[in-house]
């Protein structure tokens, strides 16, 4: 019997650039909720973005925000893993020298951006909707350092050997959409994450499904018994996953329906 679904939010949960959730996604997450089914967000988005994206829905939720280095219950810290600190400041002098590549800094309720253009803090401010804060120089940020990412407009394929060649052997990295790749301390993803709350509500993997689409799913794929992969992911990404689907929206109905003929048999 399912206890815990977790989802992944760009590319999955919300398809084709979509920046809110819609009305039915609302709708289906909270009967499953009523079912006494945890729903958890995973998303290498921030945590006050994900809090805005579910509204109501959040008080009964699990945030794992960052790709894992930062999660959340009923508002308050459940985990948090830094990254070293002088080797962040290293990783982002890297990028900021990059050409066409721009920074983020993540602390737990804020991206600090020091901008090279108007696009990238439109892109974050008003597309993104991120908590953001400018910084002149962004690695005298005081705060720890949860997640650094690397942005490219043309794609982050340009710049991911490159970053991959560099810093892959000090920081868990990994490509989280066309236009990101993500830095992290070692050990942190969302699978990790997601076996911490496993282990704290005595979920085992048999009780537990995931969805997503892209590599910083990988690790959450292998965290649960029912594991879809999107048909829309990344091709590559799709051998992680042990089955598909095309909305998430339709496969959590099909959840519904069956407890639904179950409670119906019992009675």
């Amino acid at each position: 019997m399912i206890k815990l679904i977790a989802s992944d939010l760009d590319g999955t949960l919300l398809q084709n650039g979509a920046q809110q959730l819609t009305e039915e996604a609302k709708q289906i997450i909270s009967a499953i909720q009523k079912t006494g089914i945890l729903f958890v967000a995973a998303s290498g988005r921030q945590y006050p973005n994900l809090y805005r994206l579910f509204g109501e829905l959040s008080q009964d939720m699990l945030f794992i925000c960052e790709n894992g280095a930062y999660t959340v219950r009923n508002g308050q810290e459940f985990d948090s893993i830094p990254m070293d600190r002088k080797r962040g400041i290293a990783l982002i002098e890297d990028i900021c020298t990059r050409e066409n590549c721009e920074v983020l800094l993540s602390g737990k309720n804020t991206s600090y951006l020091q901008p090279k253009t108007e696009k990238y803090l439109y892109h974050m401010r008003s597309v993104v909707k991120n908590n953001v804060q400018i910084v002149p120089d962004i690695t005298k940020v005081e705060e720890p350092f949860l997640k650094i990412s690397v942005c490219c407009f043309d794609g982050i394929a340009l710049f991911e050997e490159y970053f991959q060649s560099r810093w892959s052997s000090q920081f868990q990295a990994v490509v989280s959409d066309r236009l990101w790749m993500d830095f992290t301390a070692f050990g942190v993803n969302k699978g990790h994450a997601l076996e911490k709350i496993q282990k704290a509500f005595k979920i085992t993997k048999e009780e537990t499904m995931v969805f997503g689409d892209n590599y910083n799913d990988i690790e959450m794929f292998a965290q649960a018994a029912y594991s879809y992969v999107m048909e829309n992911a990344v091709e590559k990404v799709k051998a992680y996953g042990t089955y598909r689907s095309v909305r998430v929206e339709d496969t959590l109905k099909e959840i519904l329906e069956k407890k639904r003929a179950y409670r119906k048999e019992k009675l």
